[in-house]
């Protein structure tokens, strides 16, 4: 039987972090002050979140996991989880006791805030696997800035001011780590380009087999997943490195491999839109002049 913890409020997650619940939509949480947890025994454990979570741990207190991938995960990562996400822990210490930060928000708490309008556009949220934000000691210092500024609204007496700024300092902590996740990709540059070299090679094989007629053309998820990441953090890595967003390098490689079919032989446009993954000839006959500035057939004939 599986080991399934769910945490549907923000007064669940606070009674097992020990902590009092200031409002409930909303909580800054030291974990330190928590007990062990109730499943410290176990091998391994799975946790359901109903909420936005925010973590930052200073101990290591296993292998953490969303599906099948693992977090690139140490003391001193930034972990985010959105609302309906499990975070799967293996390979738990025994004598773990909590350490660290967080910021637990309901949805609810962002409606009718601009905030809540584009918290999708937050894609760290979807991040899944090798995907940690690993933070320098200054930036550790202005995401605990935030949980304190926070935690002093919470503290404070409520009135009208109060959920505009709580929300406020949430959309600042937020832009922050887009700033960090900016710096991180940068500083793991060489990382993120045997990414763009295995997503190229990737692309090579697929083209070069018999995919396309068995599947179709390659989608962004497809490859992120074949690459052990998230669509997003794939996407975001290869906008960084290469300027043009992972739907557009794949188009780009589809008229790269079109245009080196059409030179080379004697077969049909049909024939070549078939073997691209093209369910219709005229789906690629469109897709190729909208890229390219004319037909198959004339860009064949001129060339």
């Amino acid at each position: 039987m599986e080991n399934i913890y769910k945490f549907n409020t923000i007064n669940e997650f606070n009674e097992l972090n020990d902590h009092k619940t200031l409002h409930p939509l909303i909580s800054v949480i030291d974990f330190s002050k928590a007990q062990p947890r109730p499943w410290k025994e176990q091998q391994s454990v799975k946790i359901h979140y109903g909420f936005y979570c925010i973590i930052l741990k200073e101990v290591k207190c296993g292998d953490l996991k969303y599906g099948r991938n693992y977090y690139d995960y140490q003391e001193g990562t930034l972990t985010f989880v959105s609302p309906g996400q499990v975070i799967e822990i293996e390979n738990m210490d025994p004598n773990y006791q909590p350490k660290g930060y967080g910021l637990a928000f309901d949805s609810e708490l962002l409606h009718g805030t601009s905030l809540g309008k584009h918290i999708q556009d937050y894609n760290f949220f979807s991040y899944h696997s090798n995907e940690a934000l690993h933070l320098s000691d200054k930036e550790r210092s202005i995401v605990l800035d935030c949980l304190q500024k926070i935690q002093y609204e919470l503290e404070s007496t409520i009135d009208k001011h109060s959920k505009k700024l709580i929300v406020s300092n949430i959309e600042m902590l937020l832009n922050y780590c887009i700033r960090f996740y900016d710096r991180q990709f940068i500083t793991r540059e060489n990382v993120n380009r045997g990414i763009l070299e295995k997503f190229e090679e990737l692309l090579n094989g697929y083209f070069f087999s018999e995919k396309p007629q068995t599947t179709g053309l390659p989608s962004v998820a497809y490859c992120a997943d074949k690459l052990n990441l998230s669509a997003n953090y794939f996407g975001d890595i290869i906008k960084k490195e290469t300027g043009k967003t992972a739907q557009e390098y794949i188009q780009n490689k589809i008229i790269d491999v079109a245009k080196n079919k059409i030179f080379e032989d004697e077969r049909t446009i049909n024939e070549i839109a078939f073997e691209l993954g093209f369910k219709y000839p005229q789906h690629f006959r469109r897709f190729f002049k909208q890229k390219v500035g004319v037909t198959p057939n004339k860009y064949r004939s001129v060339n």
